[in-house]
């Protein structure tokens, strides 16, 4: 009796593990109304950070691929899978995962997937991101000296050295923080600078373009990341956040 019982849990864990071991179905877009896609536009734009690394058309960064036709070279799954687990999809790629409504991840992949169009120059853009900085590299969860991390993951926005003058700056509409501004970064204490880091900018009122790096970095990394902004400065957070 026991041993059947034993058979039994066996037979069920083995049946889980098996389940567990198949791939996902492939993402299936999603047929969208103009209501959709218009919202899907209005979340790349003015919610979700995408267009601080992606370009869109006219508008957004080169960091990362040019997404204006990334329906053309890529297939609605590939495209899902790097808005759902970027780090896992694409290992070395610098795209943190975006925290977002399950909802939001299917209508932003299934509009891309829908933008097909040739593109010309944007094809060569994503050649160069795929291949270069934003596609080859440590992974950023393995990446544990915060110079070398903020060098990977930040410099291109805010400066080699902080000053807020990274390549990027020019595709973005609001600069960036300049972390070596000591005058400024005195009067924002630690956890300001954490929760920056952690959430992105919109958190804070600040330029939506800046990612969340919570949900890939590890809570040490980040606090490495909060001191060694604090070297750039050469500064300290206000005297009422300090122990």
């Amino acid at each position: 009796m026991l041993k059947a019982g034993w058979l039994t849990l066996a037979f069920g864990l083995a049946r889980l593990a098996g389940a567990e071991a198949q791939e996902a179905p492939p993402f299936r877009p999603e047929p969208l109304s103009p209501f959709a896609q218009a919202k899907a536009e209005a979340l790349l734009r003015d919610r979700l950070p995408c267009l601080g690394c992606h370009r869109l058309d006219d508008e957004g960064g080169t960091i990362g691929p040019d997404l204006s036709a990334v329906g053309a070279r890529r297939s609605a799954s590939f495209i899902y899978a790097m808005i759902a687990d970027p780090v896992r999809s694409w290992p070395g790629t610098l795209m943190p995962k975006t925290p977002m409504p399950a909802a939001w991840a299917r209508l932003v992949a299934s509009y891309l997937a829908g933008r097909s169009e040739a593109a010309g120059a944007a094809e060569a853009a994503e050649a160069a991101g795929m291949t270069g900085a934003a596609g080859a590299g440590i992974p950023l969860p393995e990446i544990d000296d915060p110079a070398a991390l903020y060098a990977r993951a930040c410099a291109a926005c805010h400066g080699e050295h902080g000053g807020g003058d990274g390549a990027n700056v020019r595709y973005l509409p609001v600069r960036p923080t300049a972390h070596a501004d000591s005058a400024y970064l005195s009067t924002r204490p630690d956890d300001t600078l954490f929760d920056g880091i952690y959430g992105g900018g919109y958190i804070l009122n600040k330029s939506h373009r800046m990612p969340a790096f919570g949900l890939t970095l590890s809570r040490e990394q980040i606090l490495g990341l909060v001191a060694y902004l604090r070297e750039l400065c050469r500064c300290q957070g206000p005297g009422w956040s300090r122990p």
